[in-house]
């Protein structure tokens, strides 16, 4: 199940996600299996994760998109580029996101 975000949280976790760098790759292969298991670790210990995708579809991307935010129950912040920007709390969340 996907995680929603309200636009206010959305900007503030956009500002965030600024300074980060992509910590996952989706190459030519698309999502594979290897690649959805190191998303898991990298959001579990990031919360606010960047990941680089080199297709040059941007209809493949946000399918991407969603399939990583959907099986990893996360929330979908945005997608420029190449880039997509995925939040998901950790048990102790770190970053407190606005209430509205």
């Amino acid at each position: 199940m996907m995680l929603s975000v309200t636009p206010a949280q959305r900007r503030f976790l956009r500002a965030q996600a600024h300074s980060l760098n992509p910590v996952v790759m989706v190459g030519y292969a698309g999502l594979t299996e290897a690649v959805v298991k190191e998303t898991e670790r990298s959001i579990a210990s990031h919360e606010l994760i960047k990941i680089k995708s080199h297709s040059r579809d941007k209809a493949e991307r946000d399918g991407q998109m969603t399939e990583i935010c959907e099986t990893l129950g996360a929330a979908p912040v945005q997608h420029i580029g190449k880039i997509l920007i995925v939040y998901r709390p950790a048990e102790k969340p770190r970053l407190v996101l606005p209430k509205d």
